[in-house]
């Protein structure tokens, strides 16, 4: 027996020894761009897997020491290739193809990563707003002619400017906590879309790694590290329109030790309204990598941003129909503003031996703001109409520590997540001001705001064979601060905080069928003028929500998503920044359907398609005045698209809105539209040459809309009814790109 006994044993010690853990990284063969989410796969053995991280890196444990694997990218060559520790592995691109997709990756955010890298690539986009429609079931609406922020709609949430949806680009936030115009106001337009090299985004508030509001969902913007090519644009069309684009790589060799690259570009348009908008942006962002040694990379990025326009305003539905005005008149021209941004923002990155990664990330940002608006016109003041003024200045700081750790077991592996932050927020004189034709009368509002989130979490995902586990949770303390400018006494700081536990599920029953759930607590913070008015009281409602999911794939160049969910807020206080008061908005839920679908029709053409579809009710309301307004309920975006790395591409896409209450009792409705925009452009190694139509049929639609009550001049009383900015009619854009 003991010969025996020693034997197996031998065996063993074999078996584990030839087990080997390799650690290696993937990037692009030209930019030498790290590839996150690369799928790694043993050959022999499909549930053996891993996924890139940020720095393209990875670690597997392979059953022998030479055993092959299958590397797969959207957009990337497949290949099959044999590892060794510390090996990069250089990618080829590739034309997209939907059967790189695959369904069994780690993290089921990662097919949806990989479906926007899709989508970007088939749609290229000329402004931010165009880059929040690339997230299915996402809807935005503008209504100061590119000015403000978008008003953005998802998962039956009127998010206004971000209410409820987190967005960042690179890692640091974009939403404005506690803004003089609303909470979470999400101004985008800093991001030069260019550079943008993935959209990450999830809905509901499942993940722990986003804190502060993530209700409906979150969007998350990451630049290219570096660039395969410079880039000029020229771009014109109607309406006085016109947009420069220069994209220079400053740093052409030895990409893998350093990588530099700017870019700028210029917005001018008098827009189709009968006063011009005179609305003109301008944006640079510069990048720069360094690898210090070879586990030690550092990432800094410089960006500045200035903006500024006329805006005619949401206008009455009476006016127009009245013939006082017509579509694209203005009742109060006057409106308008600027805006500034300037951002910093630093991370150093270490790798360890033991498979052990730390990030550091240090942001900062200065932030200007000036808002003229005139949405009630002489309801409150029949002498010197109703304008008001917004204003703020801000100094943003913000810092992250994440510890990534991977633990590759036999026949499973844990990925460890461990992170502390803080975001300060410094507000100077946030104002709401009375005005007439932009000059000042009186204030209602005007204050200093200290806002400070620090937070901390904890994310585990293990990875079994058919099963993906992730579970994590999250605690965020804030102290608020609000020192009122126009009174004597003042309210004391509060300080409040909240845990977020989430846990997501995955099992791939087979290579074509994917299962999931998700439940998770997410929170959104209410504005620090109210949370010092309330003494503390009711100030992070929290929301409560889960998914149940499939991901099909019946054919390679055939995806289908199909998610049930549901979105419980408890009550919340929310402060209207247009006229200082405080509404309660009580408790909501919502329950859906969503439907993605990517259809590859043959090596040239895709087509997709998003359906949502929303129940949103309130339930501290009588029946008949539960509606929440301009909740969406059945929205749909899609389009077909023809794409080859040279010569002809193409498409057209449509997005769909069904008319919603505008008010709670439905009385008051918001027009639904359907609009239809379409682009073609011909392309060559050296350059591109291209047209793009935006509302191709020309329909009548409205973009923004609410139910107001507003008074005209020589109106006798106020009327509440529908009032809207309309929507771009026809409008063509040539464009000119040269590559070098």
């Amino acid at each position: 027996m003991k010969p025996a006994l020693f034997f197996i044993l031998i065996c063993c010690c074999i078996n584990v020894n030839a087990q080997s853990v390799i650690h290696a990284k993937i990037i692009d063969s030209i930019s030498h761009q790290p590839l996150e989410g690369t799928l790694i796969v043993e050959k022999n053995y499909f549930n053996n897997k891993a996924i890139s991280d940020k720095q393209g890196e990875f670690s597997l444990k392979l059953h022998q020491q030479n055993d092959s694997v299958e590397i797969s990218f959207i957009g990337y060559k497949f290949l099959t290739t044999t590892l060794s520790n510390s090996s990069v592995i250089k990618l080829a691109q590739d034309e997209i193809k939907l059967e790189d997709v695959v369904l069994t990756q780690t993290n089921i955010q990662q097919k949806f990563t990989a479906i926007a890298r899709i989508d970007l690539d088939l749609k290229p986009v000329k402004n931010s707003q165009e880059l929040m429609r690339i997230v299915p079931g996402l809807f935005v609406a503008q209504h100061a002619g590119g000015g403000k922020a978008e008003q953005i709609f998802l998962r039956g949430f009127d998010c206004d400017h971000g209410t409820d949806i987190a967005v960042s680009v690179d890692g640091m936030p974009v939403n404005m906590v506690s803004h003089a115009h609303g909470q979470g106001y999400a101004d985008s337009h800093f991001i030069i879309p260019e550079t943008v090299n993935a959209i990450d985004y999830g809905t509901g508030p499942y993940y722990a790694q986003q804190g502060n509001l993530n209700t409906a969902g979150y969007v998350n913007f990451s630049t290219y590290n570096n660039i395969t090519q410079s880039k000029i644009l020229l771009e014109a069309g109607q309406f006085d329109t016109y947009r420069t684009l220069a994209m220079i790589d400053l740093l052409k060799k030895n990409k893998d030790k350093q990588s530099a690259y700017i870019a700028a570009d210029f917005n001018y348009t008098n827009g189709p309204t009968n006063n011009p908008q005179n609305f003109n942006r301008f944006n640079v962002f510069g990048k720069y990598n360094l690898a210090i040694s070879d586990n030690t990379q550092i990432t800094a990025s410089l960006s500045a941003f200035k903006s500024k326009w006329d805006a005619s305003g949401q206008i009455p539905t009476r006016a127009v129909e009245q013939g006082i005005i017509n579509r694209f008149g203005s009742i109060d021209p006057s409106e308008g503003g600027h805006t500034s941004r300037y951002n910093f923002n630093l991370s150093l990155n270490h790798h360890f031996n033991n498979d052990l990664n730390w990030y550091n990330q240090l942001y900062y940002s200065r932030y200007i703001f000036s808002l003229y608006s005139d949405f009630t016109f002489y309801l409150t003041d029949p002498v010197n109409g109703d304008e008001i003024h917004q204003a703020e200045k801000r100094k943003l700081f913000g810092y992250i520590s994440k510890i990534e750790q991977a633990h590759v077991f036999n026949s499973w592996s844990l990925h460890s997540n461990y992170a502390v932050g803080l975001r300060y927020d410094a507000t100077d004189s946030a104002m709401l001001a009375h005005v007439a034709k932009r000059q000042f009368l009186n204030y209602t509002k005007l204050g200093n705001i200290n806002e400070a989130n620090a937070y901390a979490y904890v994310q585990q995902t293990i990875n079994a064979g058919k099963w993906l586990i992730d579970a994590g949770v999250r605690f965020d303390v804030f102290n608020f601060k609000y020192h009122d400018l126009l009174s004597t006494q003042q309210q004391p700081s509060q300080t409040k905080s909240i845990i977020s536990p989430k846990l997501n599920i995955q099992y791939a029953v087979n290579n074509n069928l994917q299962l999931y759930v998700k439940f998770g607590k997410g929170f959104h913070s209410n504005d620090a003028r109210v949370v010092v008015e309330e003494h503390g009281h009711e100030i992070l409602p929290a929301a409560y929500g889960s998914d149940v999911g499939v991901i099909i794939k019946p054919v390679n160049n055939l995806i289908i998503n199909v998610a049930a969910w549901y979105l419980y807020l408890q009550q919340e206080f929310v402060y209207a920044g247009d006229d200082g008061n405080i509404e309660p908005g009580g408790k909501t839920v919502r329950k859906g359907l969503d439907f993605i679908v990517r259809y590859q029709l043959v090596k040239n053409i895709f087509v997709n398609a998003n359906v949502n579809l929303t129940k949103p009710k309130a339930l501290d309301a009588p029946k008949g005045e539960d509606y929440i307004p301009l909740a969406p309920t059945f929205t749909s975006t899609g389009g077909i698209y023809y794409k080859t790395k040279y010569g002809i591409n193409g498409g057209i896409s449509f997005r769909y809105i069904k008319d919603r209450p505008a008010n709670e009792d439905n009385s008051i409705i918001a027009k639904g539209y359907f609009v239809t925009d379409a682009s073609v452009n011909y392309k060559t190694p050296k350059c591109e040459i291209g047209i793009a139509i935006d509302n191709v049929f020309n329909t009548n639609w409205n973009e923004a809309q609410f139910a107001t009550e507003s008074r005209l001049y020589d109106e006798p009383a106020p009327v509440t009814e529908l009032n809207f900015t309309p929507g771009n009619p026809f409008m063509i854009r040539a464009r000119l790109s040269v590559f070098f």
